[in-house]
Parts: structure tokens; C-alpha cells; sequence
């Protein structure tokens, strides 16, 4: 049942292979571009290597990476990600504010002008932008006030993320050398993210587009230009003018969890015999799209369809929780209710605790529903891994880690562990 549409396809595709799509359209690929080191200070000389293979000049070499220094706190940052700490619930609550709405709204009727014609060259809907404005920077208050510079090769010399941030590092070299950015500009996130909405380097290097036509691209002073540059970009990684990013939607008592794979497209019309609703239990559109179920709190929270779009804003953020804060935004933006589900009681879903997560993780891999090395992160392969144990011990297939699985999993292994001695005795 996976999708058979070419554009579904192509915005897959892009997705799969957006690392190497964001960090390496500028620069030559080079093996091992790598320059993590702890000591920072041979750190800094394998970047200047790096720079110099490249073909930057001694202005960059010298004088810029001779002036970078490490950042601590970002790396503490890095490993304290909200979309890792916080329930979605949480998540949703704290982005998707009645202060985002009331000044969303305003900045609609603010821009008019310009709305109109972004919609009309670019394809990309003026609340989608808005709600990236807002999840991004709370339009425009928060831009960050780190050093650019010093976050990004602090990251770049962490072996984590080391390759990417190096690479997006040697793109804002390119920026300086090409004088399209000053290095007093350059304040913005712990992750070297900058401007009104948020570009890494290479996405401003690929997009930016001179909104006021002053004859300089300013994302950190020029909303206009912030805004365009940020309508060209969707529209250039695949938006769907006449297609929405997802719905909310209801699925029916005792659904069929076993018959729907996560992070699987197939045809509206599958989820439509399987029982599945819009929220306010109406049919679901005959439209011909895919799309894909996400239970971000498991069976117990609320049931999303997710449209190519979706996949599409998550190339500006690798979160399904921040693609879905964007889309339930931009859904109020423009008069909707907002998420069905916060609006009852049961819109507190127990959190399991990362030592628990990790704990998990390592009791499947060891009865061979594999994880992956356990982080504590409940990502794509967990979720697969706890369905396939949930399936095989005839629970419900959500994929979730909730109090349920924990329970019948200590149980297995307890068993487990109860069977092992006497199979050494009579060996």
C-alpha cells in the first residue's frame, strides 16, 4: 500500500536526502569533511584546511576562523531540543498561543500587500508564512543573539551533527566572501540559524530574495525580504499550492492499528474504508492525495493524516511536532478551531521519562525488535520496534511507549530472565 504518486515520490525523496541537499548545493564534496575534534583549537585548524581546500580566501582562513571561539552552552542546547523534553501537548500549547493567533492575524492585515503578491507568485498561502514567522521568532522579537559564527563551529567541532554544521559553516563563509552578509550581522540561534525566519546559511545562500528591491537581501532587518525569501523557499522544495499540510481526524473504536503502517503513505481512500473521520465525523474528502497516520501521543492522544505538504515543512524544521505546530497555527490563522483534541479532558497523555525510553529501547533490541543504540528519543525506529512487539503480544498497535507497553514488556523480559538459568543448567 505505499504510494504510487510521483509527486508523493519526489517529496519523499527530497525529504530522505535533505542533509545532503541543504549542506552540500554550494560546496565541492570532499571525503571525510568532517572537523570534530575535541581540543577546539585543532579543531579550528582542520576548518581553515577545510576552508582552504575549498578555495576560500586568507581574509576567511586567517583573519575570520583565527577570531572563532567555542560556545559552551550550545552544545548543552543541542542535547535539550523541546521536541525531546516536552510532551506534544506541551509542545503544542507553548507555540500555538492565543498571542500567536491575535498577532498572527495582525501581520496578515498588516502585509496585505505583500501577501498578495507572494500567494500569487510563489504559491504559498500567507497564513503558512505568518505561522512560520511566529513558531520562528515570535515575528520578529526573539532573532537570537548568539554569535552565528562561534555556534556554528562549535557544532561543527562536536561529533554529533559535525559534517553538516561544518559544511553549513563553509556556506557562511561564502556569504562573507561574497559580502552578502558582514560579520557584525551575524547574531542569531545556538544552532547559527538567522533572520525573521530562521535561515541556516545555505538556505540563505540558495533563496534569499530582495523583497523591498533595495538591492540587498536583509532577513534580519527587512521583513519583506525575510518573507520572500522564505515564500521562494517553500515553493522551491515542492509546496502544493491547492493542498493543505494535514487534518486532525477521528478514528473509529477499535480501529484497525494493524492494518496502518507509521511513517507509510497510502491513498485517502484506504483510511476512508478503514472508518476514519474528520474530526467533526463528517466523511473524508474524496480528493485523490496520500497521506499518512501520526499518532503523536499514541491511540489515547490525537490522529493526524499527513499530507505531502507536511513532509515539506519539515525541511525547515526535522520535527513532526513543529510541522504540526505550523499547520495548526496557520488553521487559526485563518479562522479554524485549532486542535480538537486540547479542548478535552483528556488532553493529558502520561510522558514517559528519557531513562525510561532508554531502557525500553534496550529491552526490545535485546528480544530482537531492534531500535537501534539506544537514545532515549522515541524516533522512527522505536516506533516501528514497539509495534511489531505490540503486535506480537496482541496490544494495541499505536507505536506509542505507554504505560501499557512498559508494563507488558517487564513482564517478557521477567519471564525471560526466569527461563534463561535453566537452560545453562542443562547445558
Amino acid at each position: 500500500m505505499t504510494s504510487s504518486n510521483p509527486l508523493v515520490k519526489q517529496v519523499i525523496t527530497f525529504f530522505n536526502y535533505r542533509k545532503f541537499l541543504t549542506t552540500c548545493a554550494f560546496l565541492p564534496i570532499i571525503a571525510n569533511a568532517t572537523i570534530a575534534d575535541e581540543n577546539f583549537n585543532q579543531c579550528k585548524v582542520n576548518l581553515a584546511e577545510r576552508a582552504k581546500t575549498a578555495g576560500f580566501s586568507s581574509y576567511i582562513t586567517e583573519t575570520v576562523i583565527n577570531n572563532i571561539s567555542p560556545i559552551e552552552r550550545v552544545i548543552a542546547l543541542d542535547k535539550k531540543q523541546p521536541e525531546f523534553t516536552q510532551t506534544f501537548e506541551q509542545y503544542i500549547k507553548a507555540r500555538v498561543s492565543a498571542y500567536h493567533e491575535r498577532v498572527g492575524k495582525q501581520k496578515l492585515e498588516q502585509n496585505k500587500v505583500l501577501f498578495d503578491k507572494l500567494e500569487q507568485k510563489y504559491g504559498v498561502p500567507r497564513q503558512y508564512l505568518v505561522s512560520f514567522w511566529g513558531l520562528e521568532t515570535v515575528f520578529g522579537k526573539h532573532k537570537g543573539k548568539m554569535s552565528v559564527l562561534n555556534s556554528l563551529a562549535t557544532l561543527a567541532c562536536d561529533q554529533r551533527r559535525s559534517e553538516f554544521f561544518t559544511l553549513e559553516l563553509l556556506n557562511l563563509f561564502t556569504l562573507i566572501e561574497t559580502e552578502k552578509v558582514s560579520v557584525e550581522q551575524l547574531q542569531g540561534s545556538w544552532a547559527g540559524a538567522m533572520g525573521h525566519m530562521q535561515f541556516m546559511p545555505t538556505a540563505f545562500l540558495k533563496y534569499a530574495v530582495d523583497g523591498d528591491n533595495d538591492g540587498k537581501v536583509d532577513i534580519w532587518q527587512s521583513e519583506a525580504d525575510a518573507l520572500t525569501t522564505a515564500a521562494n523557499y517553500l515553493n522551491q522544495i515542492g509546496w502544493q499550492a491547492k493542498e493543505r499540510w494535514g487534518r486532525e481526524v477521528k478514528l473509529p473504536e477499535n480501529f484497525a492499528f494493524e492494518k496502518v503502517a507509521f511513517d507509510q503513505y497510502y491513498p485517502l481512500s484506504y483510511f476512508q474504508k478503514l472508518g476514519v473521520k474528520k474530526i467533526n465525523k463528517q466523511a473524508l474528502s474524496t480528493y485523490d492525495i496520500q497521506a499518512e497516520l501520526y499518532l503523536p501521543s499514541g491511540h489515547k492522544g490525537p490522529a493526524f493524516l499527513l499530507y505531502p505538504n507536511f513532509n515539506v515543512i519539515m525541511t525547515w524544521n526535522l520535527s513532526k511536532s513543529y510541522a504540526l505546530s505550523v499547520g495548526i497555527l496557520a488553521n487559526k490563522l485563518v479562522g479554524a478551531n485549532g486542535l480538537e483534541f486540547l479542548q478535552t479532558e483528556q488532553a493529558n497523555v502520561n510522558r514517559y521519562s528519557f531513562a525510561e525510553m532508554k531502557n525500553l529501547q534496550s529491552q526490545l533490541n535485546t528480544l530482537g525488535f531492534e531500535t537501534g543504540k539506544p537514545d532515549g528519543i522515541w524516533g522512527p525506529k522505536s516506533r516501528d520496534a514497539i509495534r511489531s512487539f505490540q503486535l506480537k503480544h496482541q496490544l494495541i498497535a499505536d507505536g506509542y511507549p505507554n504505560k501499557e507497553l512498559f508494563t507488558k514488556i517487564n513482564l517478557v523480559i521477567s519471564e525471560t530472565d526466569s527461563v534463561m538459568p535453566n537452560v545453562d543448567k542443562q547445558s
